[in-house]
């Protein structure tokens, strides 16, 4: 859920939105930094890390803590899947429709109220797949 009625966007967290929004490649904080020093020199990392743990707390996007990598940020919030590259640590959406039966199934057979769920896939992508063989 989106919380933004009361969150300022300044003019960092708007240069980080449009940055993010710019790319599906799902950048590491160290990543947007070098994208938005292009437009804005006097922006520190520190200050990268404080609005993107600000925009992800908020739901503004979606702060990705994927298995065995750096934290990396999505401009998509809404409920979808990833798939990950064991060999470079790219990551990629993955067009499927979200498995929502999954929720109930988990439901039926804790004692959880599940209130949603993550999936990342794991694989070798286009790029590495010569060097895997």
């Amino acid at each position: 859920m989106k919380d933004v009625q009361r969150l300022r966007i300044t003019r960092q967290r708007q240069l980080i939105l449009d940055e993010l929004k710019k790319v599906v490649t799902h950048p590491t904080a160290d990543e947007l930094y070098r994208m938005v020093r292009e437009r804005l020199p006097r922006v520190s990392l520190g200050t990268i890390y404080r609005n993107l743990e600000t925009l992800s707390g908020r739901g503004v996007i979606r702060k990705l803590e994927l298995a065995g990598t750096q934290r990396r940020y999505d401009a998509t919030t809404e409920t979808h899947y990833h798939i990950r590259c064991n060999r470079c640590g790219c990551v990629e959406d993955l067009e499927m429709k979200p498995l929502e039966a999954i929720e109930s199934a988990a439901s039926a057979v804790t004692r959880f109220t599940v209130t949603g769920h993550t999936m990342e896939f794991e694989g070798v992508c286009p790029n590495c797949v010569p060097t895997a063989q």
